[in-house]
């Protein structure tokens, strides 16, 4: 039994190269990702050149600003989700096929691309995406009309919440069972 359990290990191992799969989809999306934000930062930048007309009424230019926050806002949070699903991509390869000698080489490789293990990358792409939500928030709370002192209590709520939320997320947060 020891050939046949020598053949079906090798195999078993070997498949991990299934993973591949996921690694070229998230590559693409990635790509997708930042195809949508680049388009996005264009459009807000043509909205923007109207900005220094002299003969603008300033409720006008006042509007282009408010537009163009939002348009800046929803750009970041493009990139941002295009740099989760890349990370997310290349800590699937390095995890289950193989390490990318290029970036090893390179040494200058970024911290946030050296991947040790899968609790690594569930822990960078949760703070990627608690970066997301954060910018989700901030676009939110830029749309709001204050009409009574509770909607400002709310607000003051949310941003309490979410500096909680970093600081159990960063290097002195809340320490987790195992590390």
């Amino acid at each position: 039994m020891g050939k046949l359990e020598q053949i079906f290990e090798r195999g078993l191992w070997q498949s991990r190269v299934i993973v591949v799969v996921a690694v070229v989809a998230s590559t693409l999306l990635s790509l997708a990702a930042f195809y949508m934000a680049t388009v996005d930062t264009l459009l807000v930048i043509g909205k923007l050149l109207p900005y220094a007309d002299p003969a603008l009424e300033s409720g006008a230019r006042g509007a282009i600003r408010d537009e163009a926050v939002t348009g800046i806002v929803k750009a970041v949070d493009g990139y941002l989700i295009a740099a989760i699903v890349f990370i997310f991509g290349l800590g699937l390869y390095e995890l289950f096929v193989n390490r990318i000698d290029p970036a090893l080489g390179a040494g200058q490789t970024p911290r946030l691309l050296q991947i040790a293990s899968l609790d690594d990358l569930k822990d960078r792409v949760a703070k990627l995406i608690l970066l997301v939500l954060i910018i989700e928030f901030f676009q939110y709370a830029l749309k709001l009309k204050f009409s009574t002192p509770l909607d400002l209590l709310y607000l003051a709520v949310g941003i309490l919440l979410i500096g909680g939320a970093l600081y159990l997320s960063g290097p002195g947060g809340a320490k987790r069972p195992g590390r």
